[in-house]
């Protein structure tokens, strides 16, 4: 019985020793490794495509992907579609702001083949309703 607990314990003994040096990695740093492949994968998708992975266009609103890769030619439509439009309704205003300044795109040109052609680092904003303009504040005489 005594030989027993011994094997028993010199055997617990040597799964813990073996345990922290067989390279065991603690939850967070499985997620980190995890996080690096998928984004070593996204550049090396962007880079197969042709796409520069340091050139994106931001998208904000009801998307499924809120960074698009550029690439020479990509047009509005093509950035949205790229982005995937999750909203219920089409947009119904499209904002592209490039350089600090905002530009306000009329989403029914597309339907007259308004083409707008994006550039690096440009961030589009859709909204599904059109914004209400506010109030101008009123001055007492």
């Amino acid at each position: 019985m005594v030989a027993s607990r011994k094997f028993f314990f010199s055997g617990a003994l040597a799964l813990l020793i073996a345990s922290l040096f067989c390279g065991c990695v603690t939850q967070s740093e499985a997620d980190a490794r995890v996080k690096a492949a998928y984004i070593a994968g996204q550049k090396a998708a962007y880079v197969a495509t042709g796409a520069d992975p340091d050139k994106i266009i931001t998208v904000d609103g009801p998307v499924r992907h809120a960074k698009v890769p550029w690439v020479v030619g990509l047009t509005l439509v093509q950035a949205i579609a790229t982005a995937d439009y999750t909203g219920r309704h089409n947009p119904k205003a499209i904002t592209i702001t490039r350089h600090g300044q905002s530009v306000s795109v009329e989403p029914n040109n597309w339907l007259h083949g308004q083409v707008v052609l994006l550039e690096p680092g440009d961030a589009i904003t859709l909204l599904e309703v059109k914004p209400v303009p506010k109030p101008e504040p009123r001055t007492s005489k």
